[in-house]
């Protein structure tokens, strides 16, 4: 089984903080902290900040096999230790049903991420299983978390929620469904639109002999903008046609304006540059998809939705496996840099353009 981690990055200053003092309610908002609406999974909540209920980074594996266990329990367990949390929730997400001999389900998995935390200092603070719209505790003996009954999960919009939503993230109903969001089109909009980029590249070629790569560089970067423009969020629809994408894929293949558009994602304009990202990921082919993936993931990695970056970072470096910035950007997420640390960068490298 694939031990893949989900690790939507703890949020920066500018973005709303949450705490979640009650167990069910944090058990109920686990989608909104991932992005996706978990199957058959361990997940792992960081609690920190100057109270200890501060709900931090959030990981998510697979519920693993007996022979798996150790090293993808260690492998969870070492990307929410890089949060510095003062303890940890941890929610087993399954429909399995409990043993026979009276214990809930998948017990042996939560020991494992109790050994593995207490390795290093860190405790468990509450173990859950969430099934079929309830949750019971691991450690409670109590009549309501005996193995047939359970707690209700709390109704109605929690206040998680509602800072998922003021901050553009949506809840898709599993992790294939955030995957979808960039998943290529049909093999006849693929032909047409890789027949429009090989025309699109013959014809930049011969604007830069006549004019000149600078020109031809604020010619993409007023692309970009244009494009931004269409998209921006109350302004009506405007499907970008083959040959407006096939302009800004290749004017993103200059790292000058690539990393010029990387900016947008700082600003008010943030919203909208996320938006023509998805569709030009979505639309490129390889390996014009790697830059707007790129795009995609800083986008997504700032305001906090790790599991939609490391998506977009898998796209980009699967169109093209050298694409320096990718591998880079994957790597900090693999050590769970916070956004705000992405977005110090961002601003000195901005800063260091400018000067």
């Amino acid at each position: 089984m694939d031990a893949r981690t989900d690790r939507p990055a703890d949020p920066d200053p500018g973005r709303i903080e949450v705490r979640v003092s009650d167990i069910g309610e944090l058990a109920a908002s686990i989608p909104h902290l991932l992005g996706f609406r978990p199957r058959e999974s361990v997940v792992l909540i960081s609690l920190g900040g100057p109270s200890g209920g501060r709900v931090g980074l959030t990981a998510r594996i697979d519920i693993p096999p007996p022979v798996a266990a150790t090293a993808m329990v260690r492998e969870v367990v070492r990307t929410v230790l890089t949060d510095e949390p003062h303890a940890v929730v941890v929610a087993v997400v399954s429909e399995a049903p409990d043993p026979p001999d009276g214990t809930l389900a998948h017990q042996e998995a939560v020991a494992e991420v109790g050994v593995a935390l207490a390795a290093h200092a860190v405790p468990v603070q509450d173990a859950v299983l969430v099934r079929g719209g309830r949750w019971w505790s691991y450690d409670c003996a109590g009549p309501c978390c005996a193995p047939g009954r359970g707690t209700p999960l709390p109704e109605g919009v929690s206040a998680l929620e509602v800072a998922a939503v003021a901050s553009g993230a949506v809840v898709e109903c599993d992790r294939e469904a955030l995957a979808a969001r960039i998943a290529a089109p049909g093999p006849e909009a693929r032909t047409a639109i890789a027949e429009t980029c090989a025309r699109t590249a013959g014809a930049l070629a011969d604007d830069i002999l006549r004019h000149g790569w600078a020109a031809v560089a604020a010619q993409s970067w007023s692309a970009v903008l244009a494009a931004v423009d269409r998209v921006r969020p109350g302004t009506p629809a405007d499907r970008l046609t083959d040959v407006e994408l096939a302009r800004l894929l290749w004017g993103l293949r200059d790292v000058a304006v690539r990393d010029r558009a990387l900016e947008l994602a700082l600003g008010e304009d943030a919203a909208a540059a996320e938006q023509l990202w998805t569709e030009c990921t979505r639309r490129a082919p390889a390996p014009l998809d790697a830059a707007p993936a790129t795009l995609l993931a800083v986008s997504t990695w700032l305001r906090g939705d790790g599991a939609m970056a490391g998506i977009a970072l898998a796209r980009a470096l699967d169109g093209a496996p050298d694409y320096a910035l990718a591998r880079l950007l994957a790597q900090g997420l693999s050590v769970c840099m916070r956004p705000a640390e992405l977005r110090a960068l961002i601003e000195q490298a901005a800063g260091d353009r400018s000067g």
